[in-house]
């Protein structure tokens, strides 16, 4: 995946959003199965897994590659209907 195309989805995009989309997407059990980190899987919350991205640069670009290949994945989705 190119840095182009990770900016192009990510620009304007805060953290929180991308973490409230994955959640509403895929759900916390599914979230912790594609990332394992305990934050997703042990009494998840919006606001206890962005206090651990936010300290865990890895595990925050995990969440943000996810959101980005889940969105182009849509949009492609979006593309071939028509």
């Amino acid at each position: 995946m190119s840095d182009q195309s990770l900016n192009r989805f990510r620009e304007g995009v805060t953290l929180e959003k991308m973490l409230v989309f994955l959640e509403s997407h895929f759900g916390w059990e599914e979230l912790a199965d594609r990332i394992r980190v305990n934050c997703f899987t042990y009494d998840p919350s919006i606001k206890s897994s962005l206090k651990f991205l936010r300290r865990t640069p890895w595990a925050r670009e995990k969440v943000e590659r996810l959101y980005v290949k889940t969105q182009q994945t849509l949009e492609d989705q979006k593309g071939d209907s028509f």
